[in-house]
Order: structure tokens, then sequence, then C-alpha cells
């Protein structure tokens, strides 16, 4: 049985299993880690963006196992709308150019430590969330500064399967990987 996961993953470290136990929210940037990052207006100049629907498995997963989960965007966009609705993401906190605050906001209206919280982006206005978070991810893509400063950066580019392979890493972690597998293969 093969895992949707790249032979060349490291295996997983103490720490990040322990930090991965304390988890309660997962965290996604957008442009850049839930899509490619480009940008696609239509003839309307609306902004088109495309999703992967592994990724949008991988985030109803987590929710399944227990971890809430939400976006965390500097843009907004209809799509984004439409695609948070869908997937009935716990978190949709888009248009926000400073994340820092957001979090600051979130944490204090959840009542929650930022070590509670997992956190992937792939550019510099990310840095002042993924410096603070308890477990903190980039895609392979993502700018070099952020890639030295996660605790993690994954194998996969941003918009191809990065989001799954955090959470599956997460729920590797956290020993919920088998009861995922068990669900689907009875």
């Amino acid at each position: 049985m093969t895992s949707s996961l790249p032979a060349a993953v490291k295996p997983l470290t103490a720490d990040l299993r322990e930090r991965a136990r304390g988890l309660s929210w997962l965290l996604f940037d957008v442009d850049g880690v839930l899509t490619d990052g480009r940008l696609i207006y239509g003839p309307e100049g609306e902004t088109l963006k495309r999703f992967d629907v592994r990724d949008g498995l991988g985030l109803k997963l987590a929710q399944r196992y227990g971890l809430r989960v939400g976006v965390l965007s500097g843009r907004s966009s209809p799509a984004l709308d439409r695609r948070s609705k869908e997937l009935g993401l716990d978190e949709h906190l888009v248009g926000r150019s400073d994340k820092g605050r957001t979090l600051d906001e979130f944490l204090d209206r959840h009542r929650i430590s930022a070590s509670e919280v997992a956190y992937v982006g792939d550019d510099l206005i990310d840095l002042p969330v993924l410096q603070r978070c308890g477990l903190s991810f980039a895609p392979s893509d993502a700018v070099d500064d952020v890639r030295k400063r996660v605790h993690r950066v994954l194998s996969r580019p941003g918009g191809h399967g990065a989001a799954r392979e955090m959470v599956e890493l997460i729920l590797r972690a956290r020993g919920d990987w088998s009861s995922v597998l068990e669900s689907f293969t009875g």
C-alpha cells in the first residue's frame, strides 16, 4: 500500500511529534499554499484560483480527527469564499495584510496559545505567524527566507499537495494515520 507522501519525505522527529500532539488548529495561507500563487483574471475582471482537490480532502480529514481548520490570507476573493464554505472551514480570515495582528486577534478570540496552532505559508508576509506558531511549514517552492525559518519544509509545492502533505504529517505524528486509512479500507 502506498502513501501520497513522496518517498523523499524526512522521517518524523520527536520534536515534530510532540508539537503535533499539542495542536488544536491548522491555519493555511492561500495564494502560494492552497493555490500555486498565480492569479488569473476572468473577462469580467474576477480573480480565478485553482485549488487541489486532495488538499481539500486533507483539510476535511484534519477536521474529522479533531483539528479545527482555517485560512489566513492577505487577499480576499469570491473563489476563496466559495472554497472555504464548500469545505466547511472553521475560520475564514481574509483580506488581512497584517497577519501578525490577525493571529493575535485569532488567539484572543479562541482563547488559545500560539503553540496550539500549525501554520503553512510561503512568503515574507507569513513570517510573523510562522515564527510564533507551535508548528510551522513551508511548501517546497516558498521563498528562501521562509524555508529557512520553519520547522519543516514540505516536499510538495504550493497548490500541488503541500497542504495535504502537511495534514498527513500531522496526523501521522499524532498517531491518527492508521485510523484514517482504516476508515477508507475497512
